[in-house]
């Protein structure tokens, strides 16, 4: 008897089941579609994941007429005048490591007759490239470091790049490789990058050298060169990042990611902001230090600041000499009358920002000269490891 009422039992809720199935389903896919999908067709395509999708960074650019704005009134007439803001001087700093590793050089040829070498693969002919190619070269010769360069067309296939990446790879006397960014768009960067040796990957962009610096008690075999530039310069101005709220703008895998992991381990507490944040001069305003790798002229204007703030701008975007954009007073980098026709310009305005900031970074000459000797820094310690010299 108690068999047969099980039996009675089972069926009424497999019966139940069957039947409630058809509307649970609907219900869950009415939940997805009202709260889940993108309003924007173009969005709502198959493959989304939890990772979530690649799209484009790309951010407003600030209209080219946008006048400068006039200094900011004191809340009341006993406040006094804010202090000059020190201009961190990017290229005396850079001076002092390199002669610090143009030593360690000479000890290691003369004790095992040994120099680092860096080896870069420049591809196209993009006028900033080129000239970064040069600085890099040009401090390898000054700290007594070998370097090798590959140049590449702008249409050359992929298959050459990665094979003279193998070559340099198998060169015991390279210690580091370097692949100037960025690549013409029909070229893999990440399959270009990813085939760097671990061991030789001196910018830091390996995967398992991210992964290590995000994880917290692993270390990295080298850290990116412009994140370690920024926060070199922090802790050589005598900042203290512990518990300081710090706004990276931009969250590019070559700035943006590391130093926000970065600052992370110095106990910082880091917003990151991206073209798709929503007011982000409001995060900004609230930062004790505004780090900007954004990529575009001017973005970070003077009301984006609050006043004693440190702006580190890593922004080195060539701008062409006829262009509006220059609403903002600049550090010339070339000649405005030379044949080059452009000079460099941050992602700050910079005249905006001196009446803010207590410290800033000028463009050029302020992370640029370190961020090159990091990575200088990093060759040699690759060169270290792989002779087993200290």
């Amino acid at each position: 008897m108690r068999a047969a009422l099980a039996a009675t039992l089972r069926k009424a809720f497999s019966a139940a089941e069957t039947a409630l199935r058809p509307c649970v389903a609907s219900k869950c896919l009415d939940f997805h579609l009202h709260h889940c999908q993108s309003s924007d067709p173009a969005e709502q395509r198959p493959g989304s994941s939890i990772l979530g999708r690649d799209l484009p960074e790309i951010w407003a650019t600030p209209s080219a007429a946008s006048p400068l704005l006039p200094p900011p009134e004191p809340q009341s007439s006993c406040v006094d005048e804010a202090p000059t803001p020190v201009i961190i001087d990017g290229k005396s700093i850079a001076e002092e490591i390199r002669l610090g590793l143009s030593q360690e050089v000479l000890r290691m040829k003369a004790m095992i007759n040994k120099v680092p070498g860096l080896a870069v693969v420049l591809v196209g002919q993009r006028r900033d490239s080129q000239a970064y190619v040069r600085n890099k070269t040009k401090a390898c010769e000054e700290v007594g470091m070998r370097s090798l360069m590959a140049e590449f067309p702008e249409d050359c296939g992929e298959e050459d790049v990665l094979n003279v990446v193998s070559d340099f790879n198998r060169d015991p006397s390279v210690h580091g490789v370097l692949v100037q960014l960025p690549l013409p768009k029909h070229l893999d960067e990440e399959r270009i990058l990813g085939a760097v040796s671990l061991e030789k990957d001196v910018d830091g962009f390996h995967p398992l050298n991210m992964g290590n610096l995000a994880l917290s008690g692993r270390e990295p075999l080298f850290i990116p060169c412009a994140a370690k530039a920024c926060v070199e310069l922090l802790l050589r101005l005598g900042v203290d990042l512990k518990s300081k709220h710090v706004a990276v703008i931009g969250r590019s895998n070559v700035v943006g990611l590391p130093t926000s992991l970065l600052l992370q381990r110095h106990h910082a507490t880091v917003s990151v902001l991206h073209a798709f944040t929503n007011n982000p001069q409001d995060v900004t305003r609230e930062a004790d230090i505004v780090i900007s790798a954004a990529g575009v002229p001017n973005l970070v204007r003077g009301h984006w600041l609050k006043r004693g703030s440190v702006v580190i701008d890593v922004g080195t975007n060539p701008v062409e000499v006829s262009s509006s954009l220059r609403c903002c007073k600049t550090y010339s980098w070339t000649d405005p009358n030379s044949e080059q026709g452009y000079y460099l310009q941050g992602d700050v305005c910079y005249e905006e920002a001196l009446q803010l900031a207590s410290a800033i970074t000028p463009v050029p000459g302020g992370v640029g000269p370190v961020t090159v000797a990091m990575l200088l820094a990093n060759t040699l310690d690759s060169a270290k490891r792989l002779y087993s010299f200290t």
